[in-house]
């Protein structure tokens, strides 16, 4: 069974790394829920590409108000 590290560093298990598709060099993100579990997702390019392509922009709004507005200033 895997152990953590005195430096706090893990190594996953190479079937996981295979089903996951997690080869080495690739980048990830980690999450810890509110139980203390960890969950390991790898990031993938492009994944969130359009994902706002629904927000409308206001071109009447110059950057400065639109960033003020955004942190409520």
């Amino acid at each position: 069974m895997p152990k953590v590290s005195a430096k706090r560093q893990i190594t996953l298990p190479i079937e996981q790394c295979r089903v996951a598709g997690i080869e080495p060099g690739d980048e990830y993100q980690s999450f810890v829920d509110n139980e203390g579990h960890i969950t390991i997702v790898k990031k993938v390019a492009g994944a969130a590409h359009g994902l706002l392509s629904h927000v409308k922009g206001d071109s009447r709004m110059s950057d400065e108000a639109s960033m003020k507005s955004g942190i409520g200033a």
